[in-house]
């Protein structure tokens, strides 16, 4: 009798543990049993183990062991072992999922009129279907009782998770959620082989306990759920040693165990919204996102997760989706087929996830996202960019922030029309996405669009550098200094230093060899500037500082107040206020009323002075004008 094993009965050792029992129970006198039969071995099962034993895989080594095992039998005249067939190919071992190698095996089957022996259903199937002899060997049971993992023995009642790897004493965290330490569970610097051995446990126990399932078996990681262990086990080459990561919920809660639980369950319950869920790793974002997913179980909602890996401590009422065809999207399109009311979404960390996110949000779909991030508004701004600006609102209008466990912050999140808060121009209103504090109604951060940038601009002042008095400047502050500083740069070639003087107004030094194309023809490329950005701006060289760049002086004083120049007698038109200046033409001079500094140019070709009506420098020069002040002009 011939049988051609193919890989799944070697990777359960079912042939050797068969020959055995045959051979224990004497069948072979009926021609029938395995004891006394030639295993023709395919080389398209030992290629396909040596490809998986290269890759890390447990199942490799599992089945080249038993490989082993049946030359030995072989040795001791049980059975004969032959070696048939070609060695599959590297496209035929990446694509052994999609049945290449098992028809190599079907081939060598067929050629030799040899009985297939399997474990595998399709497998059996095809074999039948081609008129093949099959013999049909259950796969190990499943149900068999799995007491526990060997690992387990580093976990105590206040171990979130273990971290084992060659050449390292046992590691764990331990502590309770927001006080972890990072410590040693162990004295014995772990081996190569003891690694090896608590990988094929976990592996075995996956695979022959039903509360145990794979959820990545790529080369060089493994990552499983066993009971209420995450498990991921790394290999070289993708990680430097071999490694094994155990992870556990210490804490499950339910939403009244919070701060602000009423609130947030009204919140929740009034209609479906999009929420994210944010903080440090370890902070308890997971654990809260199931006391959320349980909640709006119990209230009625038809609940599902998305995760990768599946790991939400969750009731049997919530199922618990992954990727479908390694996308998230798929399992999304598959999800509004179910219609669920609300979709856990663990975690949103890349722009893939925040797409679909989103997608799912604005069909209709209640989501809650868990997203890493070290401050509330940070898990905002990870959309930006992701998803239309003016759709933020809609995707996500609620934030919460974990910290240490508990509800640190929540946002609510909205968007308005109006003038941002800081600017003064009516003409400057705009949809601004308003971040307000859900305890307390107060605003503490506005989004929008300035001078063609996204920009998060905190509300209300900071603390400058901590000493008494020191000067604050808010987040409207900073946003209009880096603007009026990148303007100025982009067309000055040398130093530029901007001081704010009020909401609406600066100050710029620039180089002396700066100042006239800073200014440009007739002050048109300043007031150009000023009307982007609603601020007026006074143009000033660091040489009035005194000192050069980086100088300073009693707020950005010439100096040279009161030292006199040639008094003009300025023109206003309907567009233009014109000073003229005949024999100047050319020279770069200083405009002074009374002695005070207003603002530096350079005169035209014509022989004057334009400065365009409407922007700071010409209000600022007709205010002079209208109060009787003395116009002088002096060269720069």
């Amino acid at each position: 009798m011939e049988i051609v094993p193919d890989t799944s009965v070697v990777v359960d050792g079912r042939v050797s543990e068969r020959v055995r029992a045959d051979a224990d129970a004497d069948s072979t006198a009926a021609g029938t049993g395995f004891a006394g039969a030639t295993v023709v071995v395919p080389e398209a099962v030992v290629g396909e183990l040596e490809a998986q034993a290269n890759d890390g895989r447990e199942t490799g080594w599992e089945g080249l062991a038993e490989l082993q095992r049946l030359v030995e039998l072989d040795a001791d005249g049980t059975i004969d072992v032959e070696y048939v067939g070609r060695r599959p190919q590297a496209i035929e071992k990446r694509e052994a999922g999609e049945g290449e190698v098992d028809a190599l095996i079907r081939e060598v089957a067929e050629d030799r009129a040899a009985t297939l022996v399997t474990s595998d259903d399709v497998q059996a199937e095809v074999a039948r279907a081609k008129g093949l002899d099959v013999e049909f060997l259950d796969p190990r049971s499943r149900e068999r009782a799995v007491e526990g993992l060997a690992i387990e023995r580093f976990f105590d009642e206040g171990t979130m998770s273990v971290h084992l790897k060659t050449g390292v004493v046992p590691m764990a965290k331990r502590g309770t959620i927001g006080d972890m330490h990072y410590e040693a569970v162990g004295d014995e610097v772990l081996t190569d082989d003891q690694l090896r051995d608590f990988a094929a446990d976990i592996e075995e126990a996956t695979r022959d306990s039903p509360e145990g399932f794979v959820e990545l078996d790529q080369p060089g990681m493994t990552i499983v759920q066993f009971r209420q262990f995450r498990v991921a086990i790394a290999r070289p080459p993708f990680a430097d040693g071999r490694e094994i990561t155990a992870v556990r919920p210490i804490v499950k809660t339910e939403l009244d165990d919070y701060e602000h639980a009423d609130e947030l369950r009204d919140r929740l319950a009034e209609r479906q919204r999009g929420v994210l869920i944010s903080g440090a790793p370890g902070a308890g974002k997971s654990t809260f996102a199931q006391a959320v997913a349980e909640y709006l179980a119990d209230a009625d909602y038809a609940v599902k997760t998305m995760e990768k890996p599946r790991d939400l401590q969750v009731g049997p009422n919530i199922t618990q989706y992954t990727e479908l065809g390694g996308s998230m999207a798929n399992t999304a399109d598959s999800l509004l087929m179910v219609r669920p009311d609300y979709t856990i979404y663990d975690e949103v960390r890349k722009t893939d996830d925040f797409e679909v996110f989103a997608d799912m949000r604005l069909a209709g779909v209640g989501m809650v996202g868990v997203v890493h991030a070290t401050r509330a508004i940070d898990a905002l701004q990870r959309l930006i960019g992701r998803v239309e600006l003016g759709l933020i609102p809609q995707v996500v209008d609620t934030v919460v922030y974990i910290e240490a466990g508990q509800v640190e912050k929540v946002y609510d999140v909205k968007t308005e029309v109006k003038v941002p808060e800081g600017l003064m121009e009516e003409d400057l209103a705009r949809p601004v996405i308003l971040v307000r504090d859900f305890e307390t109604g107060r605003p503490e951060y506005e989004i929008y669009t300035f001078n063609r940038q996204v920009v998060t601009v905190p509300l209300g002042g900071d603390e400058g550098d901590g000493s008494p008095g020191a000067p604050t400047e808010s987040g409207v502050d900073r946003i209009a200094k880096q603007e009026v500083e990148r303007e100025i740069r982009s067309v000055a070639s040398g130093h530029v230093e901007v001081e704010l003087r009020g909401r609406d107004r600066a100050v710029v030094w620039v180089e002396d060899a700066d100042i006239s194309g800073v200014i440009g023809k007739g002050g048109g490329r300043i007031s150009d500037i000023e009307n982007r950005l609603g601020i007026d701006i006074d143009v000033r060289t660091f040489s009035e500082r005194g000192g050069g760049a980086g100088g300073s002086g009693p707020g950005g004083s010439s100096g040279r107040q009161g030292a006199g120049g040639k008094a003009v007698t300025p023109e206003i038109t309907s567009r233009h206020v014109i000073i003229p200046l005949e024999g100047h033409a050319g020279e770069t001079v200083e405009v002074e009323a009374d002695g005070e500094y207003l603002f530096t140019a350079t005169v035209s070709r014509g022989g004057e002075i334009q400065v365009s009506r409407g922007s700071a420098i010409a209000e600022e020069l007709e205010s002079a004008i209208d109060r009787g002040k003395t116009v002088t002009v002096s060269p720069s």
